[in-house]
């Protein structure tokens, strides 16, 4: 079984689309806010979504994740700048992070179960 992120980024209002895929089902979290994320909120549709499909995610650290791709993709909203590239060459603990030209970033891991989980962000800007 296959998860998949997608987080779109986009200026005019700078938002991020978070898309999450389980097998045939996704959930759409919209984020008006990246530089200022609710994470709890956000962590807590993502566990309940994968738990209604029986996917366990305790053992990854999607927290710790998202604001580094919303980083190493838009920089900070006090102006310090992107550096994707950068954090693909530091990495990310559990996942296998990739720098996709356009400046997408992508990243994959295995939950303890064996089930992969890729995301992936877009910037549009």
């Amino acid at each position: 079984m296959a998860i998949s992120f997608h987080l779109h980024a986009f200026r005019g209002g700078f938002q991020v689309e978070l898309d999450i895929k389980i097998g045939g089902t996704s959930l759409s979290i919209p984020i008006d806010k990246p530089f200022q994320l609710e994470l709890d909120s956000m962590m807590n549709k993502i566990e309940d979504f994968a738990s209604s499909k029986s996917v366990d995610l305790r053992n990854l650290d999607i927290k710790g994740l998202i604001p580094k791709m919303v980083k190493g993709i838009a920089g900070c909203e006090k102006g310090c700048p992107s550096d994707a590239k950068g954090l693909v060459s530091r990495g990310v603990r559990d996942f296998a992070l990739e720098y996709i030209e356009g400046g997408i970033l992508s990243a994959t891991a295995k939950t303890k179960d064996g089930t992969v989980i890729f995301l992936k962000m877009f910037p549009d800007f």
